[in-house]
């Protein structure tokens, strides 16, 4: 299969969440690979998406894009980033969210000891 990419793409397995639609519906989804100019993502079941563009946020990379959806099939969507229409994640919510997250696991890593201990 012909690569018609400009770029090349970096291989990620990033946790990603699209907003479809007007409504502000979401889709969490799975970016595969990724560069500044697009993403290959993947859903846990077939998408219907829109053709003109959905809002894809990736945690990981502290960013949140404007795309378009260049080819879909199945549950695997490729897209295209409008370079003008990609900012930051706030960082205060990063933070807070990895503080919480961090927090859990300490509270279920004590609670396998404790299970483990026979407590």
């Amino acid at each position: 299969m012909l690569d018609r990419r400009e770029d090349a793409r970096d291989k990620v397995f990033y946790g990603g969440i699209a907003e479809i639609g007007e409504r502000g519906a979401t889709r969490d989804c799975i970016v595969r690979n990724i560069s500044e100019k697009g993403a290959h993502l993947e859903f846990g079941n077939v998408v219907n998406l829109p053709k003109a563009k959905l809002s894809l946020a990736v945690a990981r990379k502290g960013r949140s894009f404007l795309a378009r959806v260049i080819w879909w099939r199945d549950r695997f969507v490729g897209v295209a980033f409008n370079p003008e229409e990609s900012f930051e994640l706030p960082a205060s919510d990063l933070e807070e969210r990895l503080r919480q997250s961090e927090r859990k696991k300490r509270q279920l890593q004590r609670r396998i000891k404790e299970l483990i201990d026979g407590r």
